[in-house]
């Protein structure tokens, strides 16, 4: 087998792509800190500054949520839009998706080193945003780079989207792809937001899940009651929310919302192959989590359920009196809240709809009961045969050895709105690894993963530009 397309340029380029990224490390862009706006400002002006050194000619900084424009409240982050698009009308049009912003550093105690002065060790680069995400992105402008040095040109008409707002979950950002819809269109979307279940074993996401939560709130008296003379007479609101969030679940640990499974898609073949093949510690991830058991969906080991299964959580519950001793009282109101995570093919307005009879159902008449819905972000799937998905599975085996792994991602974000505004398919080409801390202290970022993962995605551009119309 030849060696990667982008293995001269990588040998000597290391160096230079290296003292990029530390100086991109060291901008605290914190998108969930109203104080570090203009941090977050800086690092997508140095992003711009990667991209037009990388040799795009058309580099643009959009204000997502710009007062007139994308979201209109003003209150949005910089996105950074860059473009090349000189492979031609026949060439497909690719969109990379990454953000530049970085989750909170607390806490601050339990870093080894400063989250903001990176420091390399060990052939490993220790700051917040390594992994999550600027290593990722500066992953793919390094490609892109490397292959206008090789090639002198690009296969595919190359667009990068990189937003600022990705760790606070993307408010502006729909609203910015609806408003510049024309201008980030493209055939295939690829996103480097992702990670492998290890660093010798690779794999591709195909998947990830989608979102719905409800907030719950009980009134079944006008205020509390003294339970001494109240008591065991009148609704209690605390013994209600109770009941409700504890019959959430049947015997076998499945979620009791009617319909709830009826949509949801089973594995494929291949899949299900992959999943099989995914080395899985029970033991090390009860540790990892600092549990003593494991609960969920019976017939379904842990990996299935965190990945390729619909689940349920109370994520907050309150009512009555929480403060030091006691309060003798009848609660008379209460609340809770629940996160449901969806796979294809569920939608999160069937699911509200669920939701909302299973609730009524178990209300007494006589008790108030409002339901409000936070957030709906839809699952997203490409199938495995799709053509740009062999596209990444051929180039992760090129510099990998092995094909890679199907996996389903168990979390949700701002993916699928891509997919679905912009009518593209979504692939995956990411290397953070588990154990790389990632929204925690000491995240981290092995780069023996990050020049793999440019030769990759050197890799992948020219397996894009071989596909027709890239669909």
């Amino acid at each position: 087998m030849d060696e990667p397309l982008l293995t001269r340029y990588l040998d000597r380029s290391k160096d230079r792509a290296l003292r990029s990224l530390l100086d991109w490390l060291r901008i605290p862009s914190i998108s969930a800190d109203p104080a570090r706006a203009g941090d977050v400002a800086a690092s997508a002006g140095f992003c711009a500054d990667l991209l037009q050194q990388a040799g795009f000619g058309s580099v643009e900084v959009l204000q997502a949520g710009a007062p007139g424009g994308a979201g209109g409240d003003g209150g949005g982050a910089p996105a950074v839009y860059g473009e090349l698009l000189g492979a031609g009308e026949d060439a497909p049009t690719v969109l990379v998706y990454g953000h530049h912003d970085v989750q909170p550093v607390d806490p601050l105690e339990e870093w080894t080193s400063p989250p903001f002065e990176p420091v390399v060790s060990d052939g490993i680069v220790y700051a917040r945003g390594c992994s999550d995400d600027k290593g990722q992105m500066l992953m793919q402008v390094e490609a892109a780079r490397g292959v206008l040095e090789e090639r002198g040109g690009l296969p595919v008409n190359l667009k990068f989207l990189i937003e600022g707002e990705e760790e606070v979950g993307s408010p502006h950002l729909e609203d910015l792809l609806q408003a510049e819809r024309e201008r980030f269109e493209c055939d295939i979307i690829v996103v480097s937001d992702t990670g492998m279940v290890a660093a010798e074993i690779p794999s591709t996401t195909l998947s990830m899940r989608g979102l719905v939560a409800f907030d719950v709130t009980l009134r079944s008296a006008k205020s509390d009651l003294h339970s001494g003379l109240w008591g065991g007479t009148v609704p209690n609101a605390a013994l209600l929310a109770s009941q409700l969030v504890a019959s959430l679940h049947d015997e076998r640990h499945r979620v009791t919302l009617p319909r709830f499974y009826d949509n949801v898609r089973e594995l494929t073949a291949e899949e299900a192959g992959s999943l099989a093949a995914v080395p899985f510690d029970e033991a090390e991830f009860r540790q990892q989590a600092g549990v003593s058991f494991l609960v969920g969906e019976e017939g379904r080991t842990a990996y299935e359920r965190t990945g390729t299964r619909p689940t349920a959580e109370v994520v907050g519950i309150h009512s009555g009196y929480a403060g030091p001793g006691i309060k003798t009282i009848v609660p008379a109101a209460a609340n809770f809240k629940v996160a449901l995570r969806l796979v294809p093919d569920q939608r999160p307005e069937d699911i509200e709809a669920s939701f909302r009879q299973w609730v009524s159902a178990r209300i007494p008449d006589g008790v108030q009961v409002t339901v409000t819905r936070h957030g709906a972000v839809s699952p997203l799937w490409t199938s495995s045969d799709h053509p740009a998905v062999r596209a990444v599975s051929e180039s992760i085996e090129r510099v990998w050895g092995k094909a890679p792994l199907f996996t389903r991602s168990g979390g949700s974000g701002p993916e699928e709105s891509l997919g679905r505004v912009l009518g593209a398919p979504v692939i995956f080409l990411g290397v953070a690894l588990p154990t790389d801390s990632f929204h925690a202290p000491n995240e981290h970022l092995e780069l023996p993963q990050l020049w793999r993962g440019i030769l990759a995605a050197g890799e992948l551009l020219v397996g894009l530009g071989s596909l027709e119309g890239g669909r």
